[in-house]
C-alpha cells in the first residue's frame, strides 16, 4: 500500500533512501476551548511534510525561524510523537514503535546541538561526556570505552588529554567539536546539524563546516543540515528543502534551487545571503512569518509575494509533486519566477 502511495507521489521507492517521512503532521492543541475543551485551537507546527534522505546525502532544510524545521527533526528523533505521518529509517518503520525504542533508535540518528555553551554539561567533563553514552547502550568494557572516546576525539580535531578538561576550559568552536564528538560517539548513520554554526564566531564557522565535511565522507554519514543560513546549505547540501509555516514550498537539488529558484519566497532567502558577487535581482520580501494559529486564506505566503494573484489568495497552493529533475515547488507561477530567476542570472553573469 506504502509504495503504491509512494509512486502517485511521484516517488519511486529507493534501495539507496535511508530516510523516508511521509504526510508528517505535528499538531499541538492550545489551552482554553470552555466546556470539555471544545474549541481549542491547533498550532499546525508540521503539516503534511515529505522528505527523503539518501546514503550519503546531505540535505539542507531551510527556512525561517518558526517554519517547522526544527520540529521535523525532533519527529525524526522520536522525541515527538507525529500527529500523523509516517516516518520510514533504514528500511524500519519508526514511527508506529512504541516509545521504549528511542535507545534503539539513538544509535541510528543523533544531533548536532545549535549552541555549544549550552549543550555540555558544565559538571561533566568530556570524557564522562562521551562516555556516558556508551555505557548506556552496551558498551563496559573499560578498554573499549577508552578507546573509543580517545579515537572520536582525533576524529574531531582534538587531543586526547583534553578528556579530563571541563567544558568552560574550551573556546566555542572547540566545544561544537565535543558536540560533534558526542553526536557521533555511537557511529550513528544519520546526524542532524540544528544550526550548528550560528553561534559560532564567523572565523570558526569554516573550520567546523569543513569537519563535518570531512567526517561525512570518513565515516559515511548522512546529513541534515537545518539552517537559515542559506550560504552555509550552499556550500554543505547535496539537495534542498525549503520550509515555510510548517510546509515544504520548494525542493530539489542544490544547483537547481539556487540558480533557478521557482518558489518566490526560496528567492527571497537567496537574496539575503550576504553575497556582494551574487548580482542577480531576486526577489525580496517584507513583513514576518504569518501567524501559524491563524494563516493566511490560499498561500501562506501570498501575503508577502510579489507575484501573488487572485488564485494565491483563494487556493492553497498546488500540491508538491517531484519533477523528472527532482525539483518540486508548490507555487502557482512556479514555471514563469524559476523562468525569470534564470534569465536574471544569466544577465548577471554577463556583466
Amino acid at each position: 500500500m506504502h509504495e503504491a502511495q509512494d509512486m502517485l507521489a511521484g516517488q519511486k521507492p529507493d534501495d539507496d533512501l535511508i530516510l523516508s517521512v511521509r504526510d508528517l503532521a505535528v499538531h499541538f492543541p492550545l489551552g482554553g476551548g470552555g466546556w470539555l475543551g471544545r474549541g481549542k485551537r491547533m498550532l499546525r507546527a508540521v503539516d503534511g511534510v515529505d522528505l527523503e534522505l539518501k546514503r550519503g546525502e546531505c540535505l539542507g532544510l531551510v527556512g525561517e525561524s518558526g517554519s517547522g524545521k526544527s520540529t521535523v527533526a525532533l519527529s525524526i528523533l522520536g522525541l515527538l510523537t507525529p500527529t500523523r505521518g509516517r516516518i520510514v529509517l533504514d528500511g524500519q518503520v519508526v514511527t508506529s514503535r512504541p516509545s521504549g525504542d528511542r535507545k534503539a533508535l539513538a544509535r541510528t540518528v543523533q544531533m548536532v546541538f545549535q549552541d555549544p555553551y549550552a549543550s555540555l554539561n558544565p559538571r561533566q567533563t568530556v570524557r564522562r561526556t562521551l562516555e556516558d553514552p556508551l555505557r548506556v547502550h552496551g558498551v563496559t568494557a573499560k578498554s573499549e570505552i577508552e578507546e573509543r572516546v580517545e579515537t572520536m576525539l582525533r576524529h574531531v580535531g582534538l587531543r586526547p588529554e583534553q578528556a579530563d578538561r571541563y567544558p568552560h576550559e574550551f573556546s566555542g568552536g572547540q566545544r561544537q567539536r565535543i558536540g560533534i564528538a558526542r553526536a557521533l560517539i555511537l557511529n550513528p548513520r544519520i546526524v542532524i546539524c540544528d544550526e550548528p554554526v550560528s553561534a559560532l564566531d564567523v572565523s570558526i564557522r569554516a573550520q567546523i563546516i569543513n569537519l563535518l565535511l570531512e567526517l561525512k565522507d570518513t565515516l559515511g554519514l548522512s546529513y541534515i543540515m537545518i539552517s537559515h543560513d542559506l550560504g552555509v546549505v550552499e556550500h554543505m547540501s547535496d539537495r534542498v528543502a525549503v520550509m515555510y509555516l510548517g510546509r515544504i514550498v520548494e525542493n530539489g537539488h542544490w544547483r537547481e534551487i539556487f540558480e533557478r529558484p521557482a518558489h518566490p519566497y526560496t528567492q527571497a532567502l537567496i537574496a539575503a545571503i550576504p553575497d556582494p558577487l551574487r548580482q542577480a535581482p531576486l526577489a525580496t520580501t517584507g513583513g514576518d512569518l504569518p501567524n501559524p494559529l491563524d494563516p493566511p486564506n490560499g498561500c501562506a505566503f501570498g501575503p508577502r509575494c510579489r507575484y501573488a494573484e487572485a488564485v494565491c489568495r483563494s487556493e492553497p497552493g498546488p500540491v508538491l509533486e517531484t519533477r523528472p529533475d527532482g525539483h518540486a515547488v508548490r507555487c502557482w507561477r512556479s514555471e514563469e519566477i524559476a523562468g525569470r530567476a534564470a534569465v536574471a542570472s544569466i544577465e548577471a553573469g554577463a556583466n
